[in-house]
């Protein structure tokens, strides 16, 4: 008879093959039968594409089919949690819908920036009127300021990193094992989050088959919208307010594990809005100005640029585990050594912004 434990692994890991292979499958169908769902003119200048050729953006919908799925398997896979029946999980469901659907219109229809911007506000207020709310600071308004800030952040930072094949996707799985690892390292194998977790995971590797560079999809804003609205929840549960963390967690620890975790979609947005705001143009507006393009600017081809950016999102899910695992008592030298670690990496990205064009992209 199996250890408890090791019968859980296993069923975990049954879950998450069978989740792969029917992720696959339904993008395959997608891309099949919907050719031009999320192809857009250009003209507007709000979205302004790397690659020159137009493929359907459909990825999105194999990322919430699979949210749903896990929302579902789960009641069947284990007995009935306390999880499904609080309130935070249920505004997890409603702002990662609200997510969802703003992103679908925007792919159909090319909705206006005020709207998508509401919707962004929206999910954030629906999470702090369900309990999910960022508890660092000793004034209430203060920590509802920074969740609803922290929550359209990431929903933009992650829309605004889908320019180039395969990097939203592969920053994405890092941010969603680092989570996971944090549920397993902890035992916490009853959770729901975990099961949908596995999920979204699932669905993310088997559309990066589509979206690796040469891509043959998008997963457009149905997908960088949902999963802004997913990862930002994730953030707050699991990082910002560590529930593993015991009564006196460290703030040092807090904030490093929160910045490793999302260094990516925040360094980019931090280096093009920078730009932007210096240049005298809008950070709203769409542009080959982002980290990914400088890189391949300076001479890497798209494929290297991806490659370079899963190396770092690979690296977070070490440093994560060192956090979790190893930095027991935090010290303040741990923290000094990731706040100069990510600051040696925005000034390398900002150098690589102000460099011209050495060559021509290779794809």
């Amino acid at each position: 008879m199996l250890h408890p434990t090791l019968s859980i692994a296993v069923l975990y890991l049954a879950f998450f093959i069978t989740a792969t292979a029917f992720s696959f499958l339904i993008n395959s169908l997608f891309l099949r039968f919907f050719k031009t769902l999320g192809i857009r003119n250009n003209e507007d200048g709000t979205i302004i594409r790397w690659g020159t050729l137009s493929k359907p953006a459909i990825g999105g919908l194999s990322f919430y089919i699979m949210f749903l799925l896990s929302l579902a398997s789960y009641s069947i896979l284990f007995e009935p949690s306390h999880d499904a029946y609080q309130l935070g999980f249920v505004g997890l469901i409603l702002s990662c819908g609200a997510g969802f659907i703003i992103g679908l219109a925007d792919d159909a229809y090319n909705t206006r920036p005020r709207l998508k911007f509401g919707v962004q506000l929206m999910c954030g207020i629906i999470l702090v009127f369900t309990g999910i709310t960022i508890q660092i600071f000793e004034a209430h308004w203060a920590n509802v300021a920074l969740t609803l800030f922290w929550v359209v952040g990431i929903m933009n930072s992650v829309n605004m990193l889908d320019n180039m094949d395969g990097i939203t996707t592969t920053v994405a799985i890092g941010i969603v094992a680092n989570t996971i690892l944090r549920i397993v390292i902890h035992d916490d194998f009853h959770s729901m989050h975990l099961l949908v977790l596995m999920g979204v995971l699932a669905a993310l590797i088997a559309f990066l088959y589509f979206n690796w560079n040469p891509s043959k999809m998008y997963m457009g804003d149905t997908g960088s919208q949902f999963l802004g609205a997913f990862l930002a929840a994730m953030g707050i549960i699991y990082f910002w307010n560590d529930p593993y963390a015991g009564e006196t967690p460290a703030t040092g620890e807090l904030l490093s594990a929160t910045a490793m975790t999302f260094l990516l979609p925040i360094l980019d947005t931090t280096v093009v809005v920078v730009n932007r705001l210096a240049a005298g143009k809008s950070p709203f507006i769409g542009g080959k100005d982002h980290t990914t393009h400088s890189l391949a600017m300076l001479g890497l081809s798209d494929r290297k640029v991806g490659i370079v950016f899963a190396t770092l999102a690979a690296a977070s899910v070490g440093i994560n585990y060192f956090i979790v695992k190893i930095s027991e008592p935090w010290e303040h030298i741990y923290t000094g050594g990731f706040a100069v670690y990510f600051f040696v990496l925005l000034a390398f990205f900002f150098y690589t912004t102000r460099r011209k064009k050495s060559s021509t992209p290779q794809n």
